[in-house]
């Protein structure tokens, strides 16, 4: 295990940070007279184990090859999710493994969907530590889209390398400066988002909980009623905004930052991103006011079509109440998600626009047989390299939803609920459709096998499915 002695080292270094951030709802429990030792005790466990980590692999050479790098991103989520759970599993409230498993890998892939049905009653330390998962799970996110993910060459991902020069061999050296100034800018943009829901009426604990999960795409809210709760139109349209900012590609921040002002204009993610959120709320307000007109209202449109494109899950409305078609539009957008480099998940927009360009360049040859058409992407030729890594990634990605739908299926869930939870889970969107995991319910009834199956459709959705499926490859491992 010497050569994997730099995993554990980091493994290390991420759960003491973990056990750090798990005192920070002892602050919440202090001030709500809600005392007891379930955050602590969770906390010195996980520094603890943390610790040892650490001690025991001082001697690392300092380096990642591609092998340690997927073992890396695997673990670091697995066992994140694993400590995690060590709060609820020793909180006040009765959460079986299987529960607090689940909402803690909901929280840290910020996923959304929760087991809790009465969270209007929960402990304050419960649900800020939540939020602080979601918070965590986002600016993880980004950092490996950003800085593991291209040189691991998952799904296409290699098109956003930083540099042309990036390899391998040296991830953390290289990776340092970027993930600091993605941090700065993912903890200002939550600042900024917290002060607007203080200012538009949240009190501080909501506000400072919501902005977390707003930030992160997360979702997860303090009321059984989302951000509908509130009743508040202002509030919704500050949710909209920064879940928009959440959701585009934070390296357009640090261009915007390093003088690059026309970045959000001429970003090709970004531009389509935000054609599609328009097209889609025109088309469901048009089929709202011809086939249902009394649900036609055009914030509610924009709310939960911004809200379940970008897999965060917040809901003002009952939206499964919006006839069929409603309930296909809004499972088409679980799959699609956001940008690339953001806190959302799902295919993502640059997949669906490379895969758009081959469909329509094979159209082109068909029609013209010795024509010669060159696919590009933002104005840059896309090799066949690319183009096999996104088609792989779209059929794996299908492949495990109909597999989890199946297996859903036959632990004795119905079909909408099999279909829209596979589709939830995978896609990392929190609410499914129906009446059991909808809009205003929750997964607590479902039987601990589904909450399994869901919770690995999370981990597989949020790390781009290779991420996870290339360490049971055997020719992976050989030298």
């Amino acid at each position: 295990m010497s050569n994997y002695k730099t995993v554990f080292f980091t493994l290390g270094i991420l759960q003491i940070i973990l056990g750090i951030f798990m005192l920070i709802p002892v602050i919440a429990q202090f001030f709500y007279s809600e005392i007891d030792s379930s955050f602590f005790g969770a906390s010195i466990v996980t520094i603890i184990f943390g610790t040892l980590f650490f001690l025991s692999n001082l001697d690392h050479d300092k380096k990642l090859n591609l092998q340690q790098a997927f073992l890396l991103t695997a673990l670091s989520w697995v066992s994140i999710a694993v400590f995690g759970s060590l709060p609820f599993v020793f909180s006040s409230v009765e959460f079986t493994f299987t529960n607090a498993f689940f909402e803690s890998m909901s929280g840290i892939t910020t996923t959304g969907s929760t087991i809790i049905s009465d969270l209007e009653n929960m402990p304050k330390g419960i649900l800020l530590w939540r939020a602080i998962l979601q918070w965590l799970g986002g600016i993880g996110i980004i950092v490996m889209a950003i800085t593991l993910m291209p040189i691991m060459n998952v799904g296409g991902m290699q098109l956003f390398k930083i540099t042309n020069n990036d390899s391998s061999e040296k991830i953390l050296p290289k990776s340092k400066e970027v993930a600091l100034r993605l941090i700065y800018i993912y903890s200002g943009l939550t600042a900024l988002c917290g002060i607007s829901y203080k200012f538009l009426g949240m009190d501080v604990f909501d506000s400072l909980t919501h902005s977390m999960t707003t930030i992160a795409t997360g979702g997860f809210s303090n009321y059984n009623e989302s951000i509908g709760f509130f009743n508040s139109f202002y509030i919704e349209i500050s949710a909209m905004i920064f879940i928009i900012l959440g959701s585009l590609p934070f390296i357009a921040y640090i261009k915007f930052l390093s003088g690059n002002k026309k970045i959000f204009f001429s970003d090709i993610q970004i531009r389509t991103f935000l054609k599609i959120i328009f097209i889609t709320v025109t088309v469901l307000s048009i089929y709202l006011f011809f086939n249902n007109s009394t649900n036609l209202n055009l914030s509610s449109v924009f709310f939960n079509v911004i809200s379940i494109l970008t897999g965060t899950g917040y809901v003002n409305a009952q939206f499964d109440n919006w006839g069929g078609f409603s309930l296909i539009l809004f499972l088409g957008l679980m799959f699609i998600g956001g940008c690339a480099g953001s806190t959302t998940c799902g295919i993502k927009i640059f997949r669906i626009q490379i895969l758009y360009s081959f469909v329509s360049n094979q159209l082109k040859k068909i029609i013209y047989p010795k024509g010669i058409f060159v696919l590009k992407y933002d104005q840059n030729p896309v090799d066949n390299k690319f183009i096999a890594s996104i088609i792989s990634f779209i059929y794996m990605y299908l492949i495990i939803f109909f597999l989890i739908s199946a297996l859903l299926s036959l632990t004795g869930l119905d079909f909408v609920t099999a279909i829209s939870g596979a589709a939830t889970s995978i896609s990392n969107v929190g609410p499914g459709l129906g009446s059991i995991i909808g809009p205003n319910g929750n997964f607590s009834t479902l039987p601990d096998v589904s909450k399994w199956i869901l919770a690995l459709g999370m981990i597989l959705g949020r790390l781009e499915l290779f991420a996870i499926l290339v360490l049971f490859v055997p020719s992976f491992w050989k030298n």
